[in-house]
């Protein structure tokens, strides 16, 4: 069994990732992460300087990420599917469903990541969806989170888990990975406390070796860093988490 590797989402760099992609992308491999994850780089700089900041660094593109209405245009999701395969990457990952205000929008979200994720299979890509703490929400006693799972096929709508995300919304992560091995594929690593407060790798209250011991049961390729916000400069910030990540054994 491989070991993850290890990934940073480009977010910790508020944007100057849009102006500046090789001297990110620079930053992060010099940290050591094997690869990054962010939009559509073709859409977000252009596809040449995309391939030129990739190839100088030899950094991988773990996945792309985007929103639930970019679902709903058969055009971006054919655009971001063909990226994906042209980046050598195969995980299409979608925060947000059609209404997050009733239990309805849950389940009319599973029938369009169904399709999307049939879509996606049949190219050979993974789509995932990736939570935070309101699908954690009840309706009449149901979770949306759960509710979303079950209408939706566990063989084409997988789950990027947020572990930072699942504690805030009241549950365990290494219980929330163990109770859908079957769909948990590719996992972001947050670490903070209430407010929501974002912190480094190992500085807040997130149980992360024991989310470590529950996603290595599923052998999955990557293992993200996410820190939404950070006090501190983004390559100090990353090169915390990321020693952190491999003081823990990933």
């Amino acid at each position: 069994m491989a070991a993850p590797k290890l990934g940073v989402q480009l977010i910790v760099y508020r944007g100057r990732q849009n102006e500046d992609l090789e001297g990110v992308l620079k930053e992060v491999a010099d940290v050591g992460y094997a690869g990054i994850e962010a939009g559509n780089l073709f859409d977000m700089v252009g596809e040449q300087p995309a391939r030129d900041a990739l190839a100088a660094t030899g950094l991988a593109v773990t996945a792309m990420h985007t929103g639930y209405g970019d679902l709903a245009d058969e055009a971006k999701v054919d655009g971001h599917l063909a990226y994906l395969k042209a980046v050598g990457s195969k995980y299409l990952i979608c925060s947000g469903v059609a209404d997050r205000e009733k239990l309805e929008g849950y389940t009319q979200s599973g029938e369009t990541f169904n399709r999307v994720g049939q879509k996606c299979k049949n190219e050979g890509l993974v789509f995932c969806y990736h939570n935070h703490a309101w699908e954690f929400e009840q309706f009449n006693g149901q979770k949306g989170i759960h509710a979303l799972c079950a209408a939706s096929d566990p063989d084409l709508v997988k789950l990027c888990v947020d572990v930072y995300w699942v504690k805030r919304g009241g549950e365990k992560p290494e219980e929330f990975i163990d109770r859908y091995q079957d769909r948990a594929v590719y996992f972001h690593f947050k670490d903070g406390f209430d407010g929501p407060k974002f912190i480094e790798l190992g500085q807040g209250d997130v149980d992360l070796p024991a989310a470590r011991d529950a996603a290595l049961k599923v052998n999955p390729e990557w293992i993200v860093c996410e820190q939404d916000r950070s006090e501190l400069e983004p390559k100090q910030s990353i090169q915390v988490s990321f020693d952190y990540l491999k003081q823990i054994g990933l």
